[in-house]
C-alpha cells in the first residue's frame, strides 16, 4: 500500500533499527485512534537523493554500494516490525493502513520533506538513546526532534523512552 492510495492525511513516524517499540506503538494507537493512516519512514544517512519522484519513491546511491543487500533485509525487517505492532494493537474492529518509505540524507530534513509531501498533519519521533555514543552523536548532528521543531511549521510528538534512567542501567 502506498500513501498515494490514503483518503485522507497520515501521520508520519520516523523508525530505525533498534529503536525503542514506544515510539511505533504510539504512533500506531494514535493513529488507530485517529482513524488515520501512518506513513512510516527510515532514512538511511548511508545514501544521498539524487532523484525525487514524490509520485514514486526517492532514487539514491549508496555511500556503501556494497551494503545494499543489507538494505533491503533492514526494510523487510522494519516492515515485519510495522506489521506485528499494528496487529498487537487492540482489536475494535478498525485496521491501520499504514506504507512504509525508505529516505535518504539527513533523517530531520528527509522526515520534513516527507511530511509536506503527504501534508501530515504531525510528525512523531522518539528521543534520542541513552548512552555516551547516542550523546555524542547528537552533539555532533543535533537531534532530529528538536530540528522539526524549530525549522518546520508541522506538530512534533516526540516519544520519551519510558524506562527511568536508574533502571535500564545493566
Amino acid at each position: 500500500m502506498t500513501w498515494e492510495n490514503f483518503d485522507v492525511a497520515p501521520l508520519l513516524v520516523g523508525i530505525m533499527p533498534k529503536q525503542h517499540p514506544e515510539v511505533l506503538r504510539a504512533a500506531a494507537m494514535l493513529a488507530s485512534r485517529l482513524s488515520v493512516p501512518l506513513v512510516c519512514a527510515y532514512v538511511d544517512e548511508a545514501s544521498y537523493l539524487v532523484e525525487w519522484d514524490p509520485a514514486r519513491s526517492a532514487h539514491r546511491l549508496s555511500l556503501h554500494p556494497d551494503k545494499d543487500d543489507d538494505m533491503l533485509a533492514l526494510s523487510t525487517e522494519l516492515k515485519e516490525q510495522v506489521q506485528a505492532t499494528v496487529d498487537k494493537l487492540p482489536s475494535d474492529g478498525r485496521s491501520i493502513q499504514w506504507s512504509f518509505r525508505t529516505l535518504t540524507g539527513d533523517p530531520a530534513r528527509a522526515l520534513a520533506q516527507l511530511a509536506a509531501e503527504v501534508d501530515a498533519p504531525m510528525i512523531i519521533v522518539g528521543t534520542s538513546e541513552r548512552g555516551f555514543t547516542h550523546r555524542l552523536s547528537e552533539a555532533l548532528n543535533g537531534s532530529v526532534g528538536q530540528w522539526l521543531s524549530h525549522h518546520q511549521g508541522r506538530p512534533v510528538l516526540v516519544v520519551p523512552y519510558r524506562m527511568p534512567a536508574h533502571e535500564d542501567r545493566p
